[in-house]
């Protein structure tokens, strides 16, 4: 048998744990989690290699309503993965009620392209409401294959990884055997930086921060970083920093040691805050911030 490869689009509700799930088959941690929703915002590939196959692993943004221009160019994210999949990883789980979201479900109802249907979290189930569940979602979803899974205890998810190989079609490979994602490493730590502030703060704050890397030079001995943190009001950016800049500097720090971690080399990064209004309603700011609108 010759050498696969295809792509695999993980799409979904919000916190769902797709990219829990996406890092789980990757091997890698390419996309960032916390329990807030929309914290992917953009579609990241990672690559799974192996010397008979290539497994592209697509992660997009959940799908949601969009309230402004930035919600619909990660929606747009979204629509585009099932156009050019070679197999449909649709994510739910055992929370969220079936059928959220019809109309992104009717899109996925007509595409020609396979449906596997993870119903995760399984883990917080039991054995009556996960049947109920599966014959919801046969339901909606006729042509789906479903599994139930845990991607935290790592349930059931070999079961689905053979059946996407099943799946993937007999191709050379699309990238170099060595490449783990499409993105460059500036990306990676903006998503780290960005990652820190939806975990140390509250509200609507995260949702308001684009992260910036104005400067990325790498040295023998350090990389050295500049990043802007971009905020939609002059509040945030008070909150941002914090009392005598104690909130930045923690924040700093803490992905100062993941971003060293993920390069493997040591890196001095400085942090500025920047107010950039209503940024994501403004194409200019949305496309500089590879946003497809």
């Amino acid at each position: 048998m010759g050498h696969k490869a295809g792509y695999v689009s993980i799409v979904g509700n919000p916190n769902v744990g797709k990219s829990t799930l996406s890092n789980l088959l990757v091997g890698e941690r390419l996309s960032i989690i916390t329990s807030k929703a929309q914290t992917t915002r953009h579609r990241i590939f990672g690559i799974l290699n192996s010397p008979d196959y290539q497994i592209v692993f697509s992660d997009t943004p959940g799908v949601l309503e969009p309230k402004y221009k930035l919600q619909e160019a990660m929606l747009k994210f979204s629509k585009s993965a099932l156009a050019d999949a070679d197999a449909i990883l649709y994510i739910t789980d055992t929370i969220e009620t079936p059928g959220k979201n019809s109309d992104f479900i009717n899109e996925i109802n007509k595409s020609d392209t396979p449906v596997l249907l993870a119903i995760n979290k399984v883990d917080l189930s039991n054995q009556a409401d996960l049947e109920q569940l599966v014959l919801q979602w046969k339901e909606l979803v006729p042509k789906a294959e479903i599994f139930p899974i845990s991607a935290i205890k790592k349930f059931n998810t070999d079961n689905l990884m053979a059946r996407i190989m099943e799946l993937m079609p007999e191709s050379p490979p699309y990238f170099d055997k060595d490449a783990l994602t499409d993105k460059p490493e500036r990306f990676f730590v903006s998503e780290i930086i960005r990652e820190k502030i939806l975990l140390y703060y509250q509200k609507e704050i995260p949702y308001s921060v684009e992260v910036e890397v104005e400067e990325f030079k790498e040295g023998p001995e350090i990389v050295r970083i500049r990043a802007i943190i971009h905020v939609a009001r002059e509040s945030q950016k008070a909150i941002i920093i914090g009392h005598q800049g104690k909130a930045l500097k923690k924040t700093g720090t803490e992905a100062r040691k993941e971003i060293e971690t993920f390069l493997g080399r040591k890196v001095f990064l400085e942090l500025f805050v920047k107010v950039t209004k209503d940024w994501r309603d403004k194409d200019n700011f949305l496309r500089n911030f590879g946003y497809e609108l």
